[in-house]
Parts: C-alpha cells; structure tokens; sequence
C-alpha cells in the first residue's frame, strides 16, 4: 500500500474558505473613505465670541439678577 503524504482539503472547506474571501473583499470595498479636515483659520478662531456690551449679555445679568454695573 502506498500512502499519500498530500494533505486533503475537504470540499467544503475550499467552498468556506472561497466564501470567507468574497466576504472579506465585499466588505473591505463598503467601507466609508476618511474624510478630510478642514483648513482652520486662527483669525476666526481666536476672536471673541460675543460682544460684552450686546443686548444678549445684557438681558443674561438682568435675567439672573446680577448687580447691576
């Protein structure tokens, strides 16, 4: 008797590996590109946000019964 030393793949687990493949490029060519960021600008960033002499601020320290200035 001669024995074959060649490892034998099952059919179905050529069919599953052939699966798992087709899923993993499926699922790899879904994925979402990263976005890119915008450019910031440092002006914009760094100025004041609000006015303090505006009627929003104004109506916060009369609201909140702060003393007045």
């Amino acid at each position: 008797m001669s024995e074959n030393l060649e490892r034998k793949f099952p059919r179905r687990d050529l069919f599953r590996l052939a699966l798992a493949g087709t899923g993993a490029v499926v699922i790899g060519s879904q994925l979402p590109e990263p976005a890119s960021a915008q450019s910031v600008d440092l002006k914009n960033k760094r100025r004041a946000r609000y006015q303090a002499e505006s009627a929003e601020v104004r109506n916060f320290y009369r609201v909140n019964s702060y003393p007045a200035r």
